[in-house]
């Protein structure tokens, strides 16, 4: 069972009855699994289950002129007595409240410790600051319930960067790209440096993951997970198995890799807009990129300063 349905199935059969006990803020209440985890972006397997892998599940609550602090400390008593096992999988018992993944927490505190803001309202600062796998753990997993609407209405509202702030990121790192593989990797093999051409080779597919991701407009995840998220992605998910072997392979057969990604990254694209150039050097995409940025700010800082 994944962890997901794991979390929901216990939700469902103890979380629903003991939220009965609470009928003066049930409403006030939003319950799901998001976060840190593998199981809340779907990624878990056999391997998972090691460690931090147990039924458990969220319970957000307003800020406490809402839901004051002794009803909430009521509300965490309520959760830490639910059963310790549940269908063939122990909870944690570290902490009495189920702990930094599971149980009682605000809604404000979870998505300050995400984003830095308790609502989800970034400036354009922020969002060059804020790393992408700590948006991708702010809005990925499932709520199953949300009496006021407002975690969804702010994971709603963290789901895509602005277009400006997608821009300025893709063309960093475009330009990354085609410095780091079309131009040093080659010259770093010519002079026979080959610690710097796998150094190269690294920069390149490193660049090449979250172009591809803001191609798709969602967010890269923490490293261990990029190859994996690349691999459901709508598209472009067929450069997966080229970038696996640029990282791991022979370096004279990378140079014809680098070549054939930097051609599938053009297309796509020429195909959303984004450049008319029918070449496929990634340096010239990348200002052409960010000539296309519609903020004369952001349009007119350094090239790199989304990366």
């Amino acid at each position: 069972m994944k962890g997901l349905e794991l979390a929901k199935a216990f939700y469902e059969e103890y979380g629903k009855p003991m939220l009965e006990d609470f009928p003066e803020i049930k409403g006030k209440l939003a319950i799901g699994l998001c976060g840190s985890g593998s199981e809340c972006f779907g990624f878990d397997d056999e391997f998972s289950k090691d460690h931090d892998f147990e039924p458990g599940f969220c319970i957000f609550l307003p800020d406490e002129q809402a839901i004051d602090r002794q009803t909430a400390f009521r509300l965490e008593r309520a959760y830490a007595k639910l059963p310790m096992e549940f269908l063939g999988f122990e909870r944690s018992r570290l902490s009495p409240v189920g702990g930094n993944r599971h149980g009682v927490l605000r809604t404000a505190d979870f998505f300050r410790a995400k984003t830095g803001t308790p609502d989800g309202i970034l400036s354009d600062e922020a969002w060059f600051a804020v790393p992408e796998f700590a948006l991708a753990e702010a809005v990925n997993g499932e709520i199953f319930y949300d009496g006021l609407g407002e975690v969804t209405a702010i994971r709603a509202r963290l789901s895509k960067m602005p277009q400006d702030v997608r821009l300025k990121k893709l063309a960093g790192h475009l330009l990354l790209m085609g410095q780091a593989g079309q131009y040093n990797y080659n010259r770093c093999m010519a002079r026979g440096e080959y610690g710097g051409a796998r150094m190269a080779a690294f920069e390149f597919a490193k660049s090449a993951l979250h172009t591809i991701f803001l191609l798709n407009e969602t967010y890269l995840p923490f490293y261990k997970w990029q190859f994996r998220a690349l691999r459901n992605l709508p598209k472009l998910a067929e450069i997966a198995q080229p970038l696996e072997k640029l990282l791991s392979c022979a370096e004279q057969e990378n140079a014809q890799r680098i070549e054939e990604i930097a051609q599938v990254i053009s297309q796509e694209l020429r195909a959303q807009g984004l450049i008319t150039d029918s070449g496929a050097e990634l340096e010239r995409h990348a200002y052409e990129v960010n000539n296309r940025i519609e903020d004369s700010n952001i349009r007119n800082q350094h090239i790199l300063y989304g990366i």
